[in-house]
């Protein structure tokens, strides 16, 4: 059972201090919680761009639990999806369990601990001090689930369901559940499956005893013969339920379910990946594990609507990085039709950051990849495990040693899916490029000592070189027997070893697990040229907190440079096709046209009041534009304009009258430019291929008259912690057209069963905090995140200066 509701939290504090009167308020709260988000950002904080300025520190978290009289002899566990991090687990003040890592899935047996017919206190106390390089959050930040089983069960992730052979017509569900007996006699038991198709009946079934010694453990097998299976795929994502049954007698001892997707993998070099023996390529999105406004909290419905629109951006895989993702998120993959590459570790024995995962890995990486196997293996959207990314030991022999281990620990518990690694060549001879880094960290020191940025502040200054050095024959030797181990090559901005890997290892298979928003078309055509070359994930889908200004751009006025780390009140990294409200930016129809998705020609305008600018940013970087014609007080201002299209020409044209035609590729593929003056009006974007017409876009001017605009995506809510209403707040004139010029603050306001559970925009550099009811729009839009607390009506208002006040009714069942 979720276990989510009924917590509370404060600073913690340690029990001499708190004798001296240092404890604070203990505040209600529902989980998933992020402890850290609604925190104060320190404008002054050494090294403040990885985390977006948040400071860390140590909080403390409560809850009663009632057990009773009759619980004695049962087990009882709670599981943690995730706890950032050091977790301390406590049961009327002893210690019953602890977890270093903040991103695995973990359990904590507690029945040990106590007390029957009476309440317990649960506490958990946690940490967070730079101990990464992007915004981490803090606290409780995914589900909690209480276990509860009698003497006789089935084992804590002790049920596998794999589909190990698969036809047409046909298909072999194979169950493997562990039954324990931790009773002091001998019993046999029945353990029973069942597989309903969704929606459907039963379609197949089986049932054995199982005999168990006193504190045995037995593992029942079940091979269950599915006719005419409904496959799961990215565009049919086919989902089965299977039910297991554990009895004795008429008595129900313990129960499961499973859902359960009958799919096929296959890779090799010739023929890529297949799924279903269909050839696949993988448009993939790396994505961090915050929600934006909602910080780290793993909201269910916020990791859905997140699968949902990246979905309909035109990606049909995504790579967590670096680390586990939530098993909510893994849920919504399954159901939708999202691929999945699933991480492990940022760190392994080299820490990246001052208090890292790296002191702890030693001793904690077999557990943790056991966690996220456990964690997975029923999910058929996890298609590859990634044991690292941009490890400098791949580039030694202990990385060797370190690559061969995780491996085969990952294969050992799940030998039915693929193992990868994202390899920074570049990473992997650091050693071999000091002098050159120090000079360029000398430079970037000198000409903006205020935003330090560490690696990516390096890679900003390298461009191309880092991958010239990615290609190069001391790479290809030093890591080559850390890419041996894996299945799939995963790389890391290293497409100039695509062509050169197809020559000196054929058996190779690559998939650019992380690359430049930048250089899509010509990743992409790579992609589309070599079978051995099974997709590519851009860096990033989603833009997140922390890592702030890596993808930002800059209009330097000649005493300072640009630089990826930027200074407060910069948050975010700015490089995700959609912000962290989960709205499109530019570059993802650009991605959309390149990946063949579109047709239709997109046209972006760059900011008129920045014209002639010059303008810096970084490889992950992408202009400063927006799809709008409505630039008031810039009439007869030139400005630029971009269009994106899979057309040979494009031609604009304003009120009836042609501004020109230009042709698309010239300076960059699949993009024309145009330079005019503004003046209001209907811009239309006409492409053109061969002559012939293919698409139109066309961009108006708004009106004068400034409106409030408010849509929910839904108006129904279901009553529990897992659900939330999305309300994006736009400044439009009466026919809705955006005014990205008109931004003000606006107020909202939330009564019945619901709050406010966060208020934001997509302005990277905010000075606003998520967690107030009134925020600034940025570019004419912000968004309000409802979350349920009850059952009935629930009324927003919204209101701005200038603007008749709006609202809306959702309601809680």
């Amino acid at each position: 059972m979720v276990l989510n509701d009924g917590w509370s939290f404060r600073r913690k504090v340690s029990a001499f201090a708190e004798l001296g009167g240092a404890g604070g308020a203990w505040t209600d709260v529902t989980l998933p919680h992020d402890a850290q988000i609604a925190t104060t950002r320190e404008p002054d904080l050494a090294n403040g761009a990885a985390p977006g300025y948040f400071a860390g520190g140590a909080w403390e978290y409560r809850r009663q639990l009632e057990v009773p009289e009759e619980a004695a002899g049962q087990l009882w566990a709670l599981e943690f999806d995730g706890v950032h991090r050091d977790a301390m687990v406590y049961v009327n003040g002893a210690l019953a369990g602890q977890h270093a890592f903040g991103y695995s899935r973990f359990v904590v047996r507690i029945d040990p601990w106590l007390r029957h017919g009476e309440v317990n206190t649960i506490a958990v106390h946690c940490r967070t001090h730079q101990d990464s390089r992007w915004y981490t959050g803090a606290g409780i930040y995914r589900d909690v689930r209480l276990i509860v089983k009698d003497a006789v069960h089935l084992a804590v992730d002790g049920v596998t369901v794999t589909t190990p052979d698969v036809d047409a017509d046909r298909a072999l569900v194979e169950i493997a559940a562990v039954v324990e007996n931790s009773s002091t006699t001998t019993r046999t038991v029945r353990l029973s499956s069942s597989l309903d198709e969704a929606g459907l009946a039963e379609v197949a079934s089986d049932s054995s005893p199982v005999t168990l010694l006193p504190g045995e453990r037995a593992t029942v097998r079940h091979r269950l013969l599915v006719s005419d299976p409904a496959l799961w795929s990215v565009e049919q994502p086919s989902l089965y339920t299977a039910r297991l049954a554990l009895t004795d007698g008429d008595r129900r001892l313990d129960d499961e379910v499973v859902p359960v997707g009958i799919r096929t993998l296959q890779v090799d070099a010739r023929r890529g990946l297949r799924i279903n023996g269909e050839p696949l390529v993988l448009r993939g999105a790396c994505i961090h594990h915050d929600n934006g406004p909602l910080g780290a909290a793993s909201i269910a419905r916020a990791e859905e609507r997140r699968i949902e629109l990246l979905k309909a951006a035109g990606f049909n895989a995504v790579r967590s990085a670096h680390n586990p993702i939530s098993t909510a998120l893994l849920a919504a993959c399954d159901r939708l039709g999202m691929l999945v590459m699933d991480e492990t570790f940022d760190m392994w024995t080299s820490s990246k950051s001052d208090f890292d995962y790296a002191s702890d890995f030693t001793q904690w990486w077999e557990r943790d990849v056991e966690a996220l196997v456990a964690k997975d293996r029923n999910h058929p959207s996890v298609v590859m495990y990634s044991i690292g990314n941009e490890i400098p030991e791949t580039g030694a022999i202990s990385g060797g040693v370190w690559s061969r281990r995780l491996a085969e620990k990952v294969r050992s518990l799940d030998p039915t899916r693929f193992v990868t690694n994202g390899i920074n060549g570049f990473v992997s001879v650091l050693d071999m490029v000091t002098a050159g880094m120090a000079q360029q960290r000398q430079a970037m020191a000198s000409a903006e000592p205020q935003a330090g940025g560490g690696v990516n502040a390096m890679m900003t200054q390298v461009g191309d070189m880092m991958n010239q050095i990615s290609a190069s024959p001391q790479v290809s030797e030093r890591t080559e027997e850390s890419f041996s181990v894996l299945d799939i090559a995963g790389m890391n901005y290293g497409d100039g070893r695509y062509e050169l890997d197809a020559q000196r290892f054929p058996n190779r298979v690559i998939v650019g697990s992380e690359t430049f928003p930048s250089r899509i078309a010509r990743n992409w055509e790579l992609v589309e040229q070599h079978e051995h070359v099974i997709g590519d994930f851009t860096w990033v889908g989603w833009d997140y907190l922390g890592e702030a200004g890596l993808g930002g751009v800059s209009y330097p006025d000649g005493a300072t440079a640009h630089a990826a780390a930027k200074a407060y009140p910069w948050l975010a990294a700015s490089s995700g096709d959609l912000d962290i409200t989960g709205h499109r930016r530019p570059v993802s129809y650009y991605r959309e046209t390149v990946f063949g998705l579109r047709s239709e020609p997109y046209v972006a305008v760059q900011r008129p009041e920045r014209h002639g600018q010059p303008v810096q940013g970084t490889p992950w970087s992408w202009s400063d534009a927006l799809p709008s014609w409505s630039w008031e007080g810039h009439e007869g201002t030139p400005v630029t304009i971009e269009v994106y299209s899979d057309a040979d020409e494009v031609e604009l044209v304003l009120d009836g009258t042609s501004l020109g035609r230009s042709s698309v590729g010239d300076e960059l593929a699949f993009r024309a430019m145009f330079e005019t003056t503004y003046s209001p009006g209907q811009l239309v974007a006409v492409a053109r291929r061969g002559g012939v017409e293919t698409g139109r876009t066309t961009l108006r001017s708004a009106a004068h008259e400034l409106r409030l605009q408010v849509t929910a995506d839904r108006s129904q809510l279901e009553q529990g912690t897992t659900d939330l209403a999305f309300i994006d707040v736009s400044l439009t004139d009466e026919s809705g057209v955006l005014r990205p010029l008109a931004d003000r603050e606006i107020s909202v306001v939330v009564e019945g069963a619901a709050v406010l559970q966060a208020l934001g925009s997509g302005d990277p550099a905010p000075h606003e905090l998520f967690s107030g009811s009134t925020r600034s729009t940025y570019d004419g839009r912000a968004l309000a995140i409802v979350r349920p607390t009850g059952v009935g009506p629930v009324s927003v208002a919204v209101s701005a200066d200038g603007c008749e006040p709006v609202g809306l009714t959702l309601t809680v069942a």
